[in-house]
């Protein structure tokens, strides 16, 4: 039995008795969409320098963190229950030091009938951790903040920035 169309203002994902349920994306287009994502890990900038200059207990933080920011978007699908597996295009991860934070960007690209903001959020979502996890033994205090998504391009509500 299919569920009639949500009203313009009501959330996708919950049916009209409130159980949650997956959207129906089959009658959207095949269009072209990225999105990007941040999230910034603060901590104390001798930490932030070692990152930098490789020389962490647990190794190189940039490249395991740029690696788990990849696979992670590559698992959203497995990771948010309502997330739809998407063919991921592309994805860019830039990571970068100043002073006592880290902060990740996730870029990611796909052709699909949905977009990608959950990726590019679960992406710099996992880097961040990542960082953390290889900081932890000299600053346990490191916090992860300010994680969202800083633009989208593409389907049917078009561009949007919150840069």
């Amino acid at each position: 039995m299919t569920e009639p169309a949500p009203a313009p203002d009501a959330l996708s994902h919950v049916r009209a008795d409130g159980s949650a349920h997956m959207v129906d994306v089959s009658e959207k287009d095949v269009t072209a969409r990225s999105a990007t994502a941040t999230a910034t890990l603060v901590t104390r900038p001798d930490v932030v320098a070692r990152i930098l200059d490789g020389s962490l207990p647990k190794g190189e933080v940039i490249g395991t963190a740029r690696i788990a920011a990849i696979m992670a978007v590559k698992k959203t699908s497995d990771l948010i229950p309502l997330c739809h597996p998407l063919p991921i295009a592309g994805v860019e991860v830039d990571i970068t030091g100043d002073d006592d934070r880290v902060v990740v960007e996730v870029s990611v690209r796909t052709t699909s009938r949905t977009g990608v903001e959950m990726e590019a959020l679960t992406g710099a979502s996992v880097a961040a951790l990542t960082v953390y996890d290889m900081v932890k033994a000299v600053d346990r205090t490191a916090t992860i903040t300010d994680v969202r998504v800083l633009e989208k391009h593409g389907g049917r509500s078009g561009d949007w920035s919150n840069r």
